[in-house]
């Protein structure tokens, strides 16, 4: 294991965050490659257990026990899109991105009058964020109810598994926003369309459940059309008709008090199941770190978290266990994904504020801080673990 992964567990204890790859931090006092390994048998076994001799002050971790650290950026942007007749989709699923085992994202852009067209999701749950433009959502439930709903910039939409949906821009002006998936395996290509449906079923099958000729489906279109072109619907006359309101498909994340979550550094709005009951399977939002600021070193020990970088750059320092640390940056149309339990910093590394889409896997949001953990914890257990580092800097930790 090299300096810079021996050193990375270290310097995060004490929150300093090495974020240069460059530095080189000096090697440990006593410090040798595997002499903290005692022989076959020593120390004894079950109650006949015995005190060793002390090992090396720094435990010697070989990556290869538990596996090489995974890539966690991907530049979803910079990959070729899925494009039709009325806009484009691109997506990072974990055939692309092999980390990515818990949730795929989708940037999706619908031109003018477009429509993504009916259609539902075996193995996932669909969370939304729209980024710029306005849009609407049709959806049917197993009960049977449907729901309509209009949608601009910052707003959320959620359909849960196997639900029937559609998107549908309004207005003169394209839409477009992201996409996650609870099942890093979704894929965009897929969904299961009606127009793919109506294709590959027998006419004589179709004419029986809709009440038609056979021929009258000659008519219909040879394929998926996915995302198809059409004229333009003014949001004027859009309808907007969300039922019942106490399920509701819909939040407003810019305007809802319950979404602010603020710190040190920047600003955060996220929806949980807390404040969208129906959202039970994702929490999401939109955090921006101002220049200079980072979001302190934290994990979230019950859910996968997705990235998407919206402006900015960004650095992101991941630590996975066993000596294991790794520094990415990051770009507007860059995905970072961080898996469930490792522990992660967020730092704006540009001269503009960071924005990013973050979500995770489950309807509550858990983070743990390392700064509170150090705070919550006595003096001689903290001073117990970094030896000889000095009292004065113990205390800053704690304060």
């Amino acid at each position: 294991m090299d300096n810079t992964r021996r050193n990375f567990l270290g310097t995060a204890a004490i929150g300093a965050l090495a974020i240069s790859t460059a530095a080189q931090a000096a090697e440990p006092v006593g410090y040798a490659a595997g002499n903290d390994k005692g022989k076959p048998g020593e120390g004894g076994a079950a109650y006949d257990s015995k005190q060793l001799p002390p090992g090396a002050k720094v435990a010697y971790h070989n990556p290869e026990d538990v596996g090489a650290m995974p890539e966690f950026h991907y530049s979803m942007d910079a990959t070729a899109p899925k494009v039709t007749s009325g806009g484009w989709a691109k997506e990072a699923t974990v055939h692309h991105f092999p980390i990515a085992k818990g949730i795929a994202s989708v940037h999706m852009f619908l031109d003018p009058g477009a429509s993504r067209e009916l259609h539902w999701h075996a193995i996932a749950a669909e969370w939304a964020f729209v980024i710029d433009g306005q849009c609407q959502t049709v959806v049917v439930t197993p009960e049977g109810t449907s729901e309509i709903n209009n949608y601009k910039p910052g707003d959320l939409w959620f359909f849960p598994k196997g639900h029937g949906h559609s998107i549908q821009t309004i207005g003169d002006k394209p839409c477009h926003f992201l996409l996650q998936f609870d099942n890093g395996a979704f894929s965009e290509h897929g969904t299961f369309s009606i127009t793919d449906w109506v294709n590959v079923t027998p006419k004589e099958m179709l004419g029986m459940d809709f009440g038609l000729p056979a021929d009258a489906f000659d008519a219909f279109p040879k394929g998926e059309t996915y995302i198809q072109s059409g004229p333009v619907i003014p949001v004027s006359d859009a309808m907007d008709s969300p039922w019942p309101k106490e399920i509701t498909h819909k939040f407003r994340l810019l305007t809802d008090s319950r979404a602010v979550r603020e710190f040190d550094g920047g600003s955060f709005r996220v929806a949980t199941v807390d404040e969208w009951p129906i959202s039970k399977d994702f929490s999401g939002g939109i955090m921006t770190i101002k220049p200079g600021q980072m979001r302190k070193m934290h994990w979230n020990p019950n859910a996968n978290e997705n990235q998407y970088y919206l402006k900015g750059k960004g650095q992101v320092a991941l630590f996975g266990s066993g000596g294991r640390g790794k520094v990415a940056e990051f770009n507007p149309g860059d995905v970072c994904y961080i898996p469930q339990g490792f522990g992660h910093a967020i730092k704006n590394i540009g001269t503009d504020d960071l924005v990013i889409i973050q979500t995770w896997d489950a309807g509550k949001l858990e983070e743990i801080d390392l700064t509170t953990w150090i705070q919550k914890s006595p003096k001689y257990l903290v001073s117990n673990n970094f030896p000889g580092v000095p009292d004065a800097t113990l205390g800053k930790l704690r304060s």
